[in-house]
């Protein structure tokens, strides 16, 4: 599976962004699809995933949203009232959808990942 995430960009505080990730490769509707960021100096951390349903970090509940679209092979982030806190380079990755799907928060869980793509949030 190859990933390619696009849509970052710098964007003020309180804005919005949508990010892609498309999919090309193994059937896509079988993976379980995860959002990661990691900003400068830090670990990468989990955002949220896809796969029956989402599941998100805490830190971001209430302003992300996960969505997928199988027929296109392409998962989205949409982020809304974006902080500078927000600013970091987000990547999208696929792994092994399991039944216990809201575990699937490491990034050793997923086998695949995109290039990432830079969000940089202004105050």
């Amino acid at each position: 599976v190859q990933l390619q995430a696009s849509g970052g960009g710098l964007v003020q505080a309180g804005g919005s962004l949508r990010l892609s990730c498309a999919a090309s490769g193994r059937a896509f509707s079988s993976f379980i699809m995860g959002w990661f960021r990691q900003a400068p100096g830090k670990e990468r951390e989990f955002v949220g995933l896809i796969s029956i349903s989402t599941y998100y970090a805490d830190s971001v509940k209430g302003r992300f949203t996960i969505s997928r679209d199988n027929a296109k092979n392409t998962v989205y982030l949409q982020i809304s009232s974006l902080k500078p806190e927000d600013t970091a380079v987000y990547y999208c990755a696929a792994g092994p959808n399991i039944p216990t799907y809201y575990s699937r928060t490491n990034v050793r869980d997923y086998n695949y990942w995109g290039q990432g793509t830079l969000v940089t949030v202004s105050s």
